[in-house]
């Protein structure tokens, strides 16, 4: 919704439009506790400009709490369904395609947040493996990225959370 807005920003005779709302990126994608002043300001421009960012914005932060953590699964069940109920009449057509996907996949969403898997730990793992290939460019074979990957990450064993630790 940002890049269509800074398009539309583009096209207008006052280019300088343009180049103050590209500043809005942060602030936009930024947890609203960590934004810095001239974000805050931001935030708040776009808050009193209101629109279709500004809709997205808080459809965000809206889903974001929603997986904070600190909800049971009857909880984010409702709240994911006004979510997308929300979602749904904001015409916002990125968004009624998240909510038509979040209704259709609901059940692994709420089966996710009652047994707390999530995939955090295989992505932090790949961006591991990619950085130690990244850095072995160059090698005579795959072999030896392997054994840096196997090296570096040692032997890889992940565990679900419900799962009972060995012992």
């Amino acid at each position: 919704m940002r890049r269509a807005a800074w398009n539309e920003l583009r096209q207008l005779p006052d280019q300088d439009a343009a180049k103050r709302f590209k500043g809005a990126r942060w602030a936009l994608l930024k947890r609203p506790e960590n934004l810095t002043e001239d974000q805050s300001a931001t935030l708040r421009k776009l808050r009193r400009r209101g629109g279709d960012v500004w809709r997205a914005y808080s459809l965000k932060e809206a889903f974001r709490a929603i997986f904070a953590g600190d909800l049971d699964t009857e909880d984010a069940a409702t709240l994911l369904e006004r979510w997308c109920s929300k979602a749904s009449r904001s015409r916002l057509p990125s968004f009624v395609r998240v909510a038509k996907t979040i209704r259709k996949h609901r059940e692994g969403i709420l089966a996710a947040i009652r047994l707390g898997v999530n995939n955090a730990r295989a992505e932090g793992l790949n961006n591991h493996v990619r950085l130690i290939t990244r850095r072995a460019y160059g090698f005579h074979s795959a072999q030896a990225a392997l054994a840096l990957v196997m090296l570096s990450c040692g032997p890889i064993t992940l565990r679900l959370p419900h799962e009972p630790i060995p012992r």
